[in-house]
């Protein structure tokens, strides 16, 4: 028996990474999930590999309420209902403030955070009316501290902890829970330099990535996205029926304080 059994789910930004791997943890609980992304073809490969009776694929720019209706029409349409969401999709850019263009603060916010508020307001009705479940929303780190060169992607994050503890308060009385994941660094495409920069050297790049937080990080590594679904599971399961509003750090102690290796 599952902890997700009978569950139906949205997971955005699904197609690869932290999105992915909780898709595929959901389902191997018992979830059926649906694969919201921009990336049309990563999430239908991996809805093919989770099976068509576990996994929806559906096409979701998070920062557009059409494409937010659409989805929940399409996964009502497949799945019958939505009783949990996980407002996973985010975009980051690195910039100092004063250097930051005012169109790429804009479009970080328009993601990071007016998605996340989208998928609340469209999708709490949804859980209310499926008797009651879980919003889980990704803040980061960031959310919670501060980081050179991220101003976009840190004040999103923090705004996507003042969501999360408004929504928590909003939606207990209609039974939907709301929690916010806030990783540290995460071993994702996101992190790689060389997603950002074409003309960067992939592999170099990831080794340049893993040997800084060893340094930085207390426990020596960057996370795995598997650690991060194992927490988003924690959330959206009945294990945490009692939690509320509230931020979860996964970041192997950085937050405690920089580590001396």
């Amino acid at each position: 028996m599952g902890k997700l059994d009978g569950r139906v789910v949205v997971i955005t930004g699904a197609a690869r990474g932290q999105g992915e791997q909780e898709a595929r943890l959901f389902v191997a609980e018992g979830a059926r999930v649906v694969l919201a992304d921009v990336r049309d073809e990563e999430a239908a490969a991996v809805a093919r590999e989770l099976g068509k009776d576990a996994a929806l694929p559906v096409h979701l720019d998070v920062s557009q309420e059409a494409d937010w209706a659409a989805a929940v029409a399409a996964a009502k349409d497949t799945f019958g209902k939505i009783d949990g969401l996980v407002n996973n999709a985010g975009i980051l850019r690195f910039n100092e403030l004063v250097n930051t263009p005012l169109e790429e603060f804009q479009q970080v916010v328009q993601v990071n955070q007016v998605g996340t508020f989208l998928g609340i307001r469209t999708v709490a009705p949804e859980i209310e009316a499926a008797g009651g479940g879980t919003i889980v929303n990704t803040s980061s780190y960031t959310g919670l501290t501060g980081m050179a060169y991220v101003g976009a992607y840190a004040a999103t994050k923090h705004a996507v902890l003042g969501l999360t503890r408004v929504a928590a308060v909003e939606l207990a009385a209609k039974g939907i829970r709301v929690n916010a994941l806030c990783p540290g660094a995460i071993d994702t495409p996101m992190t790689n330099p060389a997603v950002l920069d074409p003309t960067a050297d992939p592999e170099a790049s990831a080794a340049g990535v893993a040997e800084l937080y060893k340094r930085l990080v207390p426990l020596g590594r960057i996370g795995r996205p598997e650690e991060v679904a194992a927490l988003a599971l924690f959330l959206t399961s009945q294990d945490s029926s009692y939690i509320t509003g509230q931020p979860f750090v996964v970041d192997g102690g950085w937050l405690a304080g920089v580590g001396l290796a």
